[in-house]
């Protein structure tokens, strides 16, 4: 999802290639960032349709190829001011997420938007819900 020419939310090339790996053992998937507890501050990745998306949770957008990037909607209104990377590291998360397997975890990276950026995001359309989810 992009604003003009703003995004919410991207992935570094290391992050890409652990995903396209992901991708191919397991289909498509997404990510989802809740803010929680014990893992729960880094991005999990599930099979796409293994993780239910609440009705109130935002979707920041897509990173490579196409895989959605949802945010519980308490963290979005934390972070709505908030450029997130999805990268990756070496070590292991304690959650459930896709990639623990391979001895890399995601993490999040983040910047402010600028002005100019924040503009643009503010005049767009509002963010898609999981509530507009169809069937």
């Amino acid at each position: 999802m992009r604003a003009g020419s703003v995004s919410r939310v991207e992935i570094t090339e290391a992050a890409a290639d652990i995903l396209q790996g992901l991708i191919a053992r397991n289909g498509p998937v997404m990510f989802h960032q809740s803010g929680g507890c014990c893992d729960g501050s880094s991005p999990m990745c599930y099979p796409l349709g293994e993780f239910r998306v609440g009705a109130a949770d935002v979707l920041l957008g897509r990173v490579f190829p196409d895989t959605p990037f949802w945010m519980s909607a308490d963290q979005f209104e934390y972070w709505r001011h908030t450029h997130l990377t999805v990268d990756v590291v070496p070590g292991r998360g304690s959650g459930f997420s896709l990639e623990a397997p391979e001895g890399v975890r995601f993490i999040i990276r983040s910047r402010l938007f600028t002005d100019a950026e924040t503009q643009v995001l503010e005049a767009a359309p509002k963010p898609r819900r999981g509530a507009d989810l169809t069937g």
